[in-house]
């Protein structure tokens, strides 16, 4: 069984009807096992909260995915191994620590990190990462 990552610019696709979405449902095909850092489940929050705030989704939606996310059945890893390598990721690509602290979880489980965040792909495929990195739309 093939091993990926996720972020939750993935995640959050998911629960969503928006650009990426069906893509990003195709990582439910059984042929996969589903990994992220620690850190997704508070960065899903943040964005279901700003959803809520801007009244794109109630307050219930959200804590429907929240809840649905849980059901999923992600294999959740611990940030705090992952932050020498994340920060090193960080200052090479120019990217945010939280990011990276994904980017590093497939570079250590030596797979691949699916996104939709276009910043952090083409920095990482500039940077010489492309095996670690898969865009939403791509094979995986």
């Amino acid at each position: 069984m093939k091993e990926l990552v996720v972020d939750a610019s993935v995640a959050f696709k998911w629960f969503s009807k928006e650009v990426h979405s069906v893509a990003a449902s195709r990582l439910f095909d059984g042929q996969v096992v589903l990994c992220a850092p620690d850190l997704i489940g508070p960065e899903l929050g943040n964005v279901l909260w700003k959803k809520v705030c801007r009244a794109e989704i109630t307050a219930a939606d959200a804590f429907e995915i929240i809840a649905a996310f849980g059901r999923i059945g992600v294999e959740i890893y611990p940030t705090a191994v992952l932050l020498p390598s994340a920060l090193k990721l960080a200052v090479k690509l120019d990217c945010t620590l939280y990011d990276c602290l994904y980017l590093a979880l497939a570079v250590a489980k030596n797979c691949a990190l699916v996104t939709a965040d276009e910043r952090l792909h083409t920095a990482a495929v500039a940077n010489g990462l492309a095996t670690n990195v898969r865009w939403v739309e791509d094979e995986w």
